[in-house]
């Protein structure tokens, strides 16, 4: 069995997040919205919030959980980026930043732990 890249276990994690927002009646915005300095992996929309999520996936016998890896450089990373996202909405909009740790085996995910507003723009 060939050994899947950080790319192709990134996107498991994301797709299942993805999936697991719609089923929570979110609509998915955009998926890996770059700018320099900068990248979300998710932006979904309820209602008038944008949440900017950052996804984490890890195999299971990981050692580093993917709380740990959304670090304050890293939190202000996202930040940049969303604020040049929302430079591009109308008003009446708010948001906020989300972070979602997926674990894996093989191809499958086994958990997904989703924190709402897990971090605020005072990461800046």
């Amino acid at each position: 069995m060939q050994r899947k890249t950080k790319r192709e276990i990134g996107n498991i994690g994301e797709t299942a997040v993805c999936k697991f927002l719609k089923q929570n009646g979110y609509e998915i915005v955009d998926r890996n919205f770059t700018i320099r300095g900068g990248e979300i992996d998710i932006i979904a929309k309820k209602a008038n919030v944008i949440a900017f999520v950052e996804v984490k996936t890890r195999k299971v016998d990981t050692i580093q959980q993917g709380e740990e890896a959304v670090n304050k450089t890293k939190q202000q990373h996202i930040i940049k980026a969303a604020k040049s996202f929302f430079e591009t909405l109308d008003d009446g909009f708010s948001g906020r930043f989300d972070v979602a740790v997926v674990e894996i085996s093989g191809d499958y995910v086994k958990k997904i732990k989703y924190y709402v507003s897990a971090f605020d723009a005072s990461a800046d």
